[in-house]
């Protein structure tokens, strides 16, 4: 009968183990890093100043992450899905909200105008899957950019 209830208790505690490996994801190595919501000068419709509107990402781990089908979005429901893009380890990408060409360090969301609210707004990178791995907010208490 002890032996029953070891090998039951081993089994459980396994299974919790296995039911909590999954959460890769929740995990992921690449998170936000920065956020600038409010570039200096005035908002114009003139690209060269959209673009200084972006996000920054991050890949804090030791390999390479492939973020196709990722997104980044806004409490408005604006989206940005990565394309075919990968993130080496301990780079950087800067999300654009205006127009350019993608790069392997700044990819650009095409807009004709901003993304980010400067009052207040949330920034959330989701996996392929539709995964939350990291949001990143503010109000507007800090000069046009915050740290995530």
């Amino acid at each position: 009968m002890t032996r029953t209830v070891v090998a039951g208790l081993a089994g459980a505690a396994a299974l919790t183990v296995m039911a909590a490996e999954p959460a890769s994801a929740a995990s992921s190595t690449v998170k936000l890093y920065k956020v600038v919501y409010d570039p200096s000068g005035t908002d114009t419709h003139a690209n060269s100043q959209i673009d200084r509107e972006y996000v920054v990402l991050k890949n804090g781990g030791k390999k390479t992450v492939k973020l196709a089908g990722w997104t980044v979005r806004d409490t408005k429901k604006h989206v940005y899905t990565f394309g075919s893009f990968s993130i080496k380890a301990g780079k950087y990408v800067y999300i654009h909200t205006g127009r350019g060409t993608d790069t392997s360090t700044n990819v650009y969301q095409n807009r004709g105008w901003y993304v980010w609210n400067n009052t207040a707004d949330k920034v959330s990178l989701r996996t392929s899957a539709g995964t939350t791995v990291d949001t990143c907010q503010w109000k507007h208490n800090s000069p046009g950019h915050v740290s995530c």
